[in-house]
C-alpha cells in the first residue's frame, strides 16, 4: 500500500505524489510566539512530528519547515502591553516552545523561519503582486489583495464569493472569521508598532507585514514555489491558507501546494478550550503536576488527527500506564536469556507481518490510532509466544526487537520514556546501594527496612522487581 493522505483542497483521500520523485518539501504552519504554546496547540504539532518520521521512516527525502511568527496583530499587542519590542517579547516564547517540543521528543525539522528575517522579502513579494493587477495601495498607506483578481479565491473553504461587496476591505489578522474581503498584504505603522520595533521601511510607507503574506513568503523562499504538504490547524483553513493560496498562487503563477492537511481541535474534559472557560493548559504544568513526557506524546497522537481527541488527567493516567507497558516489553526482550539450540518460534513471522500491519496503518493517512492498536497487540502476541516457550533464539529474539524499535522511530514513545527517565551516575549508585542493603536486610529477616527501602525508592519513582535472577530496578512515571 502507498501513503495516501486526506486533502483538504478536494475533500477526498489521494495517492501521495510528491512533485519529486523520493523528495518531500513540507511546510507547517508553527506558533505565534506571543504567548505559550498549550496542549491544543501540540496536538497539532506532534502530528506534525508523525508526518516528519514517518515520511523519512519510508525513504523520503524530507524537507521540512516550520514557521515562528514573530510579528503580527497579537505580537504588537502583548508586546505593547508588556511595554518591550517585538524582539524580546517573543525570544523567551520561542525558546520555550522548542524546549517544549524536545521534551515531548518533537524532532527538529530544517528550518525555523521567523517573519522579521523576511521583511525584503516580503516587500518585494507585493511589489510583483501589484504589478501583476492583484494588489492594490490605498490611501491609507496599506496595499491590499483584491480578491476579486483571483477567480478560484474560496477553492480550499468551498465557499461561493459571488455576493462580496466589491473593494470591502478587513484589516485584522483574525482566525476562523468567515469574513472574505479584500485583505490586507502591508500596514501603514501605528504609534504602537514603532514603539515596539514593528516598523520598516516600503515604497507605500513605514508599515509591517500582514499575517497571511508572511507565510506564504517564507515558505515559498524555503520550499520553492510549489509545496508537496502544508500542515496546520483546522482552524487555519480560512481565511489564512485560503489568503495564501491566492496571493502565493497570484505573485509565482504555479499552483501552490499539491496536498493541504489539517488537525481537529482538541477538547479539554468534553469541552472546546477557550479563555472564558479558563481550561488552557500548557506542557510545563502537566510536567508539574507529575505527569511524563511521554504519557503526554502517547495520549496526544491516541487518536486521529481528522478524529475528536478529549484530554483528561485520566487519560494521561491510561497513556502512562500504556508507554510503561511498552518499556517493559523493551526490557523483557532485552534482558532475554537465550538459547541458541532453541527450535525456531513465532518471532520472526510476528516482526515481519507487524511491521508491514504498521506501514498500512500509517500509509493510511498517518492513522496514528491504529498503529498503536498494531504495536500494542504485537506487544501481547510475543509475550504470548515467551511465556509457553521459555526459550528462543539470539535471532528470534532480534527480530521482535528490531521492529519493536523500527515502529518507534514514527511513534517515539520510548524515545521520549528514555530521555525522560535518564538518570546521573550518582541516583544509579544510590539504587544499587539501596538493593544491595534491601537483601541484605531480607536475609537477615529485618523485613521491616526491607519494606522501607523499597517504600523510599517508590517514593523517587523507582520501582523494584524480584526474580529468579535477581532483583532488577525502573524508573516509572
Amino acid at each position: 500500500m502507498s501513503l495516501k493522505v486526506y486533502n483538504t483542497a478536494t475533500r477526498s483521500l489521494e495517492d501521495f505524489v510528491p512533485l519529486r520523485d523520493g523528495a518531500v518539501g513540507v511546510y507547517a504552519c508553527g506558533p505565534t510566539i506571543y504567548n505559550h504554546a498549550h496542549i491544543g496547540n501540540f496536538r497539532t504539532f506532534l502530528f506534525f512530528d508523525l508526518v516528519h518520521r514517518h515520511l523519512e521512516w519510508s525513504g523520503y527525502d524530507v524537507r521540512f519547515v516550520m514557521n515562528l511568527t514573530d510579528v503580527d496583530d497579537k505580537v504588537i499587542e502583548a508586546a505593547h502591553a508588556a511595554g518591550t519590542s517585538i524582539q524580546k517579547h517573543t525570544g523567551p516564547f520561542g525558546e520555550t516552545f522548542l524546549s517544549d517540543c524536545q521534551m515531548l521528543g518533537v524532532r527538529t525539522v530544517d528550518s525555523y523561519p521567523r517573519a522579521t528575517e523576511f521583511i525584503d522579502r516580503m516587500v518585494d513579494f507585493i511589489s510583483r503582486l501589484i504589478e501583476k493587477g492583484h494588489a492594490y495601495p490605498a490611501d491609507d498607506g496599506a496595499v491590499y489583495f483584491s480578491i476579486a483578481s483571483f477567480p478560484g479565491y474560496g477553492k480550499l473553504k468551498g465557499i461561493d464569493i459571488s455576493t462580496l461587496i466589491e473593494g470591502a476591505r478587513v484589516e485584522h489578522d483574525e482566525y476562523e472569521k468567515e469574513d472574505a474581503r479584500d485583505f490586507v498584504l502591508w500596514k501603514a505603522a501605528t504609534e504602537a508598532d514603532e514603539a515596539v520595533g514593528a516598523a520598516w521601511d516600503s515604497p507605500w510607507g513605514r508599515g509591517r507585514p500582514g499575517w497571511h503574506l508572511e507565510c506564504s513568503v517564507m515558505s515559498t523562499t524555503e520550499l520553492g514555489d510549489t509545496l508537496d504538504m502544508h500542515l496546520g490547524g483546522e482552524d487555519l483553513v480560512f481565511p489564512h491558507h485560503e489568503n495564501e493560496i491566492a496571493q502565493s498562487e497570484g505573485a509565482t503563477g504555479h499552483p501552490f501546494v499539491r496536498y493541504w492537511m489539517h488537525v481537529k481541535h482538541l477538547f479539554v474534559e468534553g469541552r472546546k478550550m477557550s479563555k472564558s472557560l479558563g481550561n488552557f493548559i500548557r506542557v510545563r504544568e502537566l510536567l508539574e503536576e507529575g505527569y511524563d513526557p511521554a504519557a503526554i506524546r502517547h495520549l496526544l497522537i491516541s487518536s486521529h488527527y481528522r478524529g475528536d481527541l478529549n484530554f483528561t488527567r485520566d487519560g494521561l493516567k491510561a497513556s502512562a500506564v500504556a508507554v510503561q507497558r511498552l518499556l517493559d516489553f523493551e526490557a523483557r526482550l532485552a534482558e532475554l536469556a537465550t538459547d541458541d539450540s532453541a527450535e525456531a518460534s513465532a518471532l520472526p513471522d510476528l516482526s515481519a507481518s507487524v511491521l508491514v500491519a504498521f506501514r498500512t496503518a500509517m500509509d493510511d493517512d498517518f492513522n496514528s490510532a491504529h498503529a498503536l492498536g498494531t504495536i500494542f497487540g504485537f506487544v501481547t502476541r510475543v509475550n504470548s509466544e515467551l511465556d509457553e516457550r521459555g526459550n528462543v533464539t539470539a535471532a528470534d529474539r532480534d527480530a521482535a526487537l528490531d521492529a519493536l524499535r523500527s515502529m518507534d522511530e514514527v511513534l517515539g514513545l520510548l524515545e521520549v520514556a528514555h530521555a525522560s527517565r535518564t538518570v546521573d551516575d550518582d541516583l544509579v549508585s544510590w539504587v544499587e546501594r539501596m538493593i544491595e542493603e534491601r537483601a541484605a536486610a531480607r536475609a537477615s529477616k529485618d523485613f521491616a527496612r526491607a519494606d522501607q527501602i523499597r517504600e523510599d525508592l517508590a517514593a523517587k519513582s523507582i520501582v523494584l522487581e524480584d526474580g529468579a535472577e535477581g532483583t532488577r530496578w525502573k524508573m516509572i512515571s
